[in-house]
């Protein structure tokens, strides 16, 4: 604390403000999730493939923020469940493509539906027009980030 305000460093920095508000996003959320049978990452992975097109696992790297081998062996592990498919793109056979499977998006679709409800939940002590500037502000701070090598 300083001294002239009482204030904490960590009590203004929007570094710890945003993890704050990630922590409060998920944490009963996660514990649906876990009650699904699926870990945090696997779920990302479902809820960004469910409803979009194949990836490739460096994409989706980046989409889930993890590691690419980390990703890498986390899609075979999924694949071996039926959850997601793997294919070698079309463009470059080294690359691998992932998509969910119709058993993936059975799985992940009631999730993706609760979350919607806990974030809407969470989200209702703002105001339609702070909603809105919210996420336009934090859309516009991942824009201006450099390429994300994780």
């Amino acid at each position: 604390m300083t001294a002239a305000t009482g204030e904490r460093f960590v009590d203004n920095y929007l570094g710890y403000l945003l993890g704050q508000a990630n922590h409060a996003l998920y944490k009963d959320f996660d514990a649906q999730v876990r009650a699904r049978g699926l870990s945090s990452i696997e779920w990302r992975v479902l809820a960004t493939l469910h409803d979009g097109g194949p990836l490739t696992v460096s994409q989706l790297a980046q989409e889930v923020l993890s590691k690419q081998p980390t990703v890498t062996k986390l899609v075979q592990r999924m694949a071996d469940q039926g959850w997601v498919a793997l294919q070698a793109s079309p463009a470059d056979q080294r690359r691998t493509m992932v998509s969910a499977t119709a058993a993936g998006r059975r799985l992940v679709k009631p999730l993706v539906e609760e979350a919607k409800e806990h974030e809407a939940r969470l989200l209702r002590a703002l105001g339609a027009t702070e909603k809105k500037a919210l996420r336009q502000l934090l859309e516009k701070l991942v824009a201006a980030q450099p390429e994300r090598r994780l």
